[in-house]
């Protein structure tokens, strides 16, 4: 096995760990959090709280990671933390505790998504491989963590939901101690910003500001489409298989990307995932008949797939040298703001306009288009 096959298969493995977890506490966790007794304002609040301590936790980091090459342990550390803080949530007895434990789950978990990005854009492209046909693996892990917490919700209390959670995390701390060093890369990229407080300027602005727009439109479908899909009478089986046709389409996109056209550039990829959310946040808001909810579940591949290929390309091409890891992360942070501000809003939206506060989140992903046309223009002035 080549030393290229090697750094994918293990990698993929990571990936694989990570994301199994996650398919487990996207679309379920807030109904384990409806199962300890919260309403849907305060699971909202719990939900946004994690995303806002991204604000801290990423940058420190992420800037350790860059200073130190230290990728591989600060994963592996970040995880571990990241179980026990699930663990102490799990066994909470008041709500206040219950939102620490949180809390420190998402202060440890923070930066874990933009250091494993960071750290497989470096190492793949070092090896001359796509970043989409690993990252693959994440997704279909994905839905498998997500049918075996269908499974658990229809057989057991959604109350246990949190220690396959935990248990999760655990195995991507094991995983992270056996991925590889990242060999030298040369150079750096011809369209790189300038190191200098390269986040203030303002192609950098513009993308960090369209992602987190588009990507933030999913706060609504995130925090309230399985608790929906369950007062609707829908099984939990069939609401991992909705969720799963999203991922599938998301899965072949990113298998795709090695055979993009050379046209289908990150800026494009942008704008491509905002008219993607558009579209389906638009049709969702109509409250549409239960035979359509599958067709619309495919826009995922544009509405997350789409944007999340082009912003993390877009930003490993504009990092300078030396900043992989801080670039990546202040794109999580982005999104974290992002998603904070509307998943803080989504509780009292769904809870005062039902599936008409898909609304909101078509607008805000129409916003995220139009940075997306800027962020393009912007980058033609620094390209030629």
């Amino acid at each position: 096995m080549g030393a290229g096959q090697a750094f994918s298969v293990r990698l993929a493995a990571f990936y694989t760990a990570l994301y199994l977890a996650f398919g487990v506490q996207l679309p379920f966790f807030p109904l384990w959090l409806k199962s300890r007794g919260l309403d849907a304002a305060v699971i909202g609040l719990v939900l946004s709280i994690p995303m806002a301590v991204r604000v801290v936790a990423i940058p420190l980091a992420s800037r350790y990671v860059d200073r130190r090459a230290a990728a591989r342990r600060t994963l592996a550390a970040a995880l571990a933390l990241t179980a026990v803080g699930y663990a102490c949530a799990g066994v909470a007895d008041t709500v206040v505790l219950l939102i620490l434990a949180c809390a420190v789950a998402a202060a440890a978990y923070a930066p874990v998504m933009s250091l494993t990005d960071a750290y497989a854009l470096k190492g793949l492209a070092a090896h001359g491989r796509s970043y989409g046909p690993v990252r693959l693996w994440g997704s279909l892990a994905f839905l498998a963590g997500m049918f075996a917490a269908g499974t658990v919700v229809d057989v057991m209390p959604a109350d246990r939901l949190i220690w396959l959670l935990a248990a999760g995390m655990a195995l991507g701390a094991l995983t992270a101690v056996l991925l590889r060093p990242v060999p030298g890369t040369g150079g750096a990229d011809p369209g790189a910003l300038k190191p200098a407080a390269f986040w203030r300027q303002p192609l950098f602005i513009a993308v960090l500001a369209t992602a987190a727009l588009i990507q933030g439109s999913h706060a609504l479908y995130c925090g309230f489409s399985a608790v929906a899909w369950r007062n609707a009478g829908f099984e939990g089986g069939t609401v991992a298989a909705l969720w799963a046709l999203g991922v599938i389409a998301e899965i072949l996109l990113f298998a795709l990307q090695g055979r993009f056209p050379d046209w289908l550039t990150a800026p494009r990829l942008l704008l491509v995932g905002a008219a993607g959310a558009v579209l389906r946040w638009g049709l969702m808001a109509a409250d549409p008949p239960a035979p359509l909810l599958p067709a619309l579940q495919l826009l995922h591949a544009l509405s997350f797939g789409a944007t999340h290929l082009g912003a993390v390309a877009f930003l490993a091409r504009l990092a300078p040298p030396g900043y992989a890891a801080r670039a990546q992360g202040y794109l999580a942070m982005a999104l974290g703001i992002g998603s904070a501000i509307a998943m803080s809003l989504a509780g009292a939206l769904y809870g005062a306009f039902g599936a008409g506060a898909y609304g909101a989140m078509a607008l805000m992903a129409a916003a995220g288009g139009a940075g997306a046309f800027v962020a393009q223009r912007l980058d033609r002035g620094v390209t030629e």
